[in-house]
Order: C-alpha cells, then structure tokens, then sequence
C-alpha cells in the first residue's frame, strides 16, 4: 500500500463508517462504507462489524478510529453513547486483534478537530482554536498551535445561573425537545461560546455537526469577539481526522 494511504474509521452510535484517506491532500481516495452499529453495541459485537469494515477495503496497513469515548492510552474511560461494557476496555488492542492491523483510537471529536486543523478552517492558525461539535450533544476539541490535547469535554461544563450542563442547553437536541427558533437557539450558543472565551481566550471558534449546516439561521445571534466559523469538512472530518492521527502516532 500507498505510504500516504490510511484507512479512518468512524464508530458512532447508530453507523460504523470507513474510506481510505490520503492524508497528503486530506480526502478520502474511496467512496464511504458504512454498516449499522451492532445492537447491543458490546465490544465483541463491535470488533466484528469492524472487522468487516477493513474487509470490505481488502486492507493491509493503519488504521485510525474516531471513538465516542474519552480515549486514554488506547483504553476507552467512558461510554455515553455506546454500551457500558467498553469502560476500561483496550479499544485498540481489541481493534488490531480482530483486524491483525496497527490502530490508533482517539476521541471522535478530536478525530473530527485533526481533520480541521490538517486541512480545514484551522489550517496554519496560530494560538488556539477550539472546535465545538453540536449535536446530540456537543463535542469539543482544542488545538494550540496545531497541536491536540486529548479529551476535553468542554459539553459538560456548567454555564453561570444554570443547573444544566451546556449541552443540555446548548446542543441540538436541546433546541429539538425545547422547541426553539433559532434565533433562540442562537442566543443560548452564544451564551455557551462567550464561556469558554472567557475562560480561554481562542482565536477561532470552529462550529462541526449537523446544526452547523444551518449557521445563516443563527449566525446573527452570535456576537463574540472570537471569529466564529463552520467546519469545512463536514461528515468526512472524523474519517479524514482518525486517519491523520494514525499517520502521526504508527511508525
């Protein structure tokens, strides 16, 4: 294989989803495969689907995966949105065992941020950019000077006067089961942004996940001395993102 091919994966709640990426140029070199997320969604479930994801592609070679876990020396600490059973489960022995490939697992917000940062909205930006995944919930990666650190979950903070953790404020789920315009939404982003540049000072905001595609409705709402700006690289970022980390982490 290609030195400058990687297969990134990405593992979610509902899809399992994989393209090999040439991570030169940051896009995918296939068309996306993607098979439904094993229900329960157990480890052993998961390898297997997996399994037939690198298959699929007859691949030989790294392997990146994005992961909706807090990732920590390849064990997965957390699991909000997929079963219980990966809490201190090695994902990436489990991964490479079932493949008999190299893999490197991150956090699927800091897979969907090294995607950004490599080759989109903050590509040679100085100082740091915080990418914020608005979703179900809302995900976050942060960056100072191109350079990740791993696991934060700015989601889960608390906003001055409220009881609820942000994205029970903030995300799209949120303005779904409130009912919200989105001006009203917008209005709660911004409350939720103009915390975390109080606390960190960034010198961009970068906005990922669905609700993002709609910024021109909420975009007015926003005003935050920090540039605000939307993902380039959309559903492909926690693809492209897992394969870029694996080409810097596998010798």
């Amino acid at each position: 294989m290609k030195d400058n091919i990687v297969l990134g994966v990405d593992i979610g709640g509902t899809g399992i989803k994989g393209a090999l990426v040439d991570i030169n140029k940051g896009v995918m070199t296939t068309e996306r495969f993607r098979l439904e997320t094993p229900q329960p969604s157990t480890p052993e479930n998961v390898a297997k689907t997996f399994k037939e994801i690198v298959k699929h592609f007859k691949w030989k070679g790294k392997i990146g995966v994005g992961f909706p876990a807090v990732i920590k020396k390849g064990v997965s600490t957390t699991a909000s949105n997929i079963h219980k059973d990966w809490i201190d489960t090695n994902v990436e022995k489990l991964l490479a065992k079932a493949t008999g490939n190299k893999v490197v697992v991150l956090n699927d917000a800091d897979a969907a941020g090294m995607a950004e940062i490599s080759f989109g909205e903050g590509k040679e930006v100085e100082g740091t950019v915080i990418l914020i995944t608005i979703g179900t919930g809302l995900g976050s990666a942060i960056f100072l000077d191109g350079k990740l650190l791993t696991n934060t979950e700015f989601g889960h903070i608390y906003l001055k006067g409220h009881t609820k953790v942000a994205e029970r404020y903030a995300s799209n789920s949120a303005r779904k089961e409130e009912e919200l315009d989105w001006r009203d939404w917008g209005n709660r982003l911004e409350d939720y942004l103009g915390h975390l540049q109080f606390i960190f000072n960034p010198d961009l905001f970068i906005l990922g996940g669905g609700a993002s595609k709609k910024f021109e409705k909420f975009k007015d709402a926003i005003q935050i001395k920090t540039p605000v700006k939307t993902a380039k690289l959309l559903n492909e970022a926690g693809i492209i993102g897992a394969a870029v980390r694996a080409q810097q982490l596998l010798k």
